[in-house]
């Protein structure tokens, strides 16, 4: 066998503390903050250039609502694999 099983064994726990910090950052405020300011920066930009009466006042609306939109993705995910959890022995049948 060309790897040993230790070398095996590295990799995996390699590839899973890759995971758990990927899993920390995808969670974390920090993104959420910057996801928030360059929604906005950039919706800003655009009603900047296509000449939108007072852009970065009106950037703040559509800003605001994807972040509420983003923010409560966990709850919803919650509720639908409950949901699919009960439901899943009807999925599995079709």
């Amino acid at each position: 066998m060309p790897n040993s099983l230790e070398e095996r064994i590295k990799k995996i726990e390699e590839r899973n503390e890759k995971v758990e910090q990927d899993k920390h950052w995808e969670t974390s405020y920090t993104r959420k903050i910057l996801l928030a300011v360059f929604t906005y920066l950039a919706i800003a930009a655009y009603l900047w250039a296509v000449s939108i009466p007072d852009p970065w006042l009106n950037a703040l609306v559509p800003s605001v609502a994807f972040m509420i939109s983003t923010l409560t993705m966990p709850f919803f995910k919650k509720f639908w694999l409950a949901w699919r959890g009960k439901n899943s022995n009807k999925i599995d049948q079709r």
